[in-house]
């Protein structure tokens, strides 16, 4: 037995005994790259330094609970926990799918739908069980609800079907009875900025009026308006929401003492002399010691939509965001603050590496599209296998390969290292970690012929079909040849790095895990459709070959 296999085996031996040990809570992770709790009783912006677009929070005691889109990301609609709004974890999501029960919509998302799929959802809490609300741009609103927001989420269920329908939030009345706002997306609607009120079931789950129009924010500064957020506080209900554009918008807050208006509205945040653009869409909450805080993103281009926190204070009963001006109303974003009032002093941040000796994937990562068993999937051995997918006949690149495994990226500068091993059954398959987004890059082994070649892939426009511009690093004898199946297979085990730094990446790599060499030209960083880039791995092989290679991955790890 070499050592190699010496290695695995003891591996496996300790994942084994670790699967047969008693369950208990998963440890809490420390990121070593971004954390905002400065251990001083103070946060610095942001507090989630990661693509959660368009994030809604509710509160229940002293829990705090948030959601954010997801689009065609699989698993849909993250949801985080925290004790002081501050140190956040990735406990679950309410889509194991989109969408469960719905033969017909299921299959159209078992291919990437890039920017499609859920946008800008509200979470709500309400006679004990907690709601997510959202409005898919293609098929209308959905809900889906649970008592336990860490466990599974029942069936969507399709409140209003229609298209353009967005950003919807639920307010349930003292008296029982339900509304809902909206916007629209001007994409399939051919009108926006403006914002309906609409009454639902007490349930929630359908339509049991007309709209009406309560705000129109045309032919004014407040065009765009969109991602309303709806409350009761006082006799007053409220609607809080971005007007001006997402990267250069501010927060209006309106106010009437009916739901359906008329309102009355002022800006209550803007970026002011502040480097936080936007600030842009989220939710407010009443804490249970008095406070009211406010989370909100801020678009930061590839690195999407980061999380920011805001106090807020109140003056002639208006919310004002930040920090308070001498005159008026509207606040600019806080960069350091004290933390809100809480009982709690843990320091958590959402994962980012894993060391795949779980039977389930981490909850960081996500597929391009429904998932299917051919993508990849855990293992015995501790590590996380993709399958090659099969290119199609007329596709240029990698955009429509749905079995990329994928994370957000989690700050503005970062290492995340792989130790993966290829099996290529066939010439030309590859696989590798990836940098995707509307353009891409990868650093990938590729078998020609009884070799690998190591390779820096790169595509530009990638959504357009532009094509792969492919840069030979290395030639790479195999680590292992399997001559004995019927189908003889080559073996590469090799240690793949990308450092990220201002927006732009360069790869490495290694034959030992110790010493790295800079692999290919540097390459600049770019958003997805509606999503930040994201980092993780790919396995691919062209079309018409017959057996599946794959990419196990032993290790993905990010680091200073």
């Amino acid at each position: 037995m070499n050592n190699k296999q010496i290695k695995k085996t003891m591996k496996k031996l300790l994942l084994s005994f670790l699967l047969a040990m008693p369950v208990a809570a998963s440890a809490q992770y420390s990121s070593q790259v971004w954390s905002p709790d400065n251990g001083d009783g103070t946060y610095t912006n942001p507090v989630i330094n990661a693509d959660y677009s368009d994030p809604d929070v509710c509160v229940v005691g002293d829990d705090y609970y948030m959601t954010a889109s997801s689009f065609q990301c699989v698993p849909g609609l993250p949801i985080l926990h925290s004790k002081d709004l501050v140190n956040w974890e990735i406990i679950g999501y309410a889509l194991k799918e989109l969408y469960a029960g719905d033969a017909e919509k299921k299959a159209h998302f078992s291919v990437p739908r890039h920017g499609e799929g859920v946008w800008a959802p509200s979470i709500r809490h309400h006679n004990g069980e907690f709601y997510i609300y959202w409005g898919d741009p293609d098929f209308g609103v959905y809900m889906v609800k649970t008592k336990n927001p860490a466990g599974d989420w029942e069936d969507p269920v399709c409140v209003i079907p229609g298209k353009g329908l967005i950003d919807t939030t639920p307010l349930w009345d003292e008296d029982g009875r339900c509304y809902l706002v909206n916007a629209f997306a001007n994409s399939r609607a051919r009108f926006a900025s403006i914002l309906v009120v609409r009454e639902l079931s007490p349930d929630g789950k359908r339509a049991i009026s007309e709209p009406v129009i309560v705000f129109d924010g045309n032919g004014t500064e407040n065009r765009t308006c969109e991602g309303p957020k709806f409350y009761k506080r006082d006799g007053w209900y409220w609607i809080m929401c971005p007007a001006g554009g997402v990267p250069t918008g501010f927060q209006l807050a309106m106010r009437s003492k009916s739901p359906y208006g008329p309102y009355e509205c002022k800006k209550v945040l803007a970026q002011g002399t502040t480097p936080v653009n936007g600030p842009h869409q989220g939710g407010w909450v009443h804490t249970k010691y008095g406070e009211d805080w406010f989370l909100h993103f801020q678009d930061k281009d590839a690195y999407g939509r980061v999380v920011h926190l805001q106090p807020v204070t109140w003056k002639d009963n208006w919310p004002v965001m930040g920090v308070a001006p001498k005159k008026g109303y509207c606040g600019e974003p806080v960069i350091t603050f004290r933390k809100p009032k809480s009982d709690s002093n843990v320091k958590v941040n959402p994962c980012e590496s894993d060391e795949f000796n779980s039977s389930v994937l981490g909850k960081q990562w996500q597929w391009q599209a429904n998932y299917d068993q051919t993508f990849g999937m855990p293992t015995a051995f501790g590590t996380m296998r993709i399958y090659t997918h099969k290119m199609g006949e007329q596709e240029k690149n990698m955009w429509m390969v749905p079995n990329m495994l994928l994370q957000k990226t989690p700050a503005d500068n970062f290492t995340a290292t792989a130790k993966v091993e290829l099996t290529a059954k066939n010439e030309n398959q590859l696989g590798g970690i990836i940098m995707m987004g509307l353009d891409y890059s990868a650093l990938v082994v590729k078998r020609v012929g009884d070799a690998f070649q190591l390779q820096q892939i790169t595509c530009k426009a990638a959504d357009r079909g532009k094509t792969e511009e492919v840069k030979v690093i290395a030639t790479l004898k195999p680590t292992h040849i399997d001559d004995i199946d019927y189908q003889p297979a080559l073996h590469e085990t090799i240690y793949l790095r990308m450092t990220i730094a201002a927006g732009k990446c360069q790869f490495a790599y290694s034959t030992n895990g110790k010493k790295y060499t800079d692999a290919g030209e540097l390459f600049t960083m770019k958003e997805g459709k509606w999503i930040g880039a994201k980092i993780g791995l790919v396995a691919v092989e062209p079309a018409g070959v017959n057996g599946r290679g794959w990419l196990d991955a032993d290790w993905f790890r990010v680091t200073k």
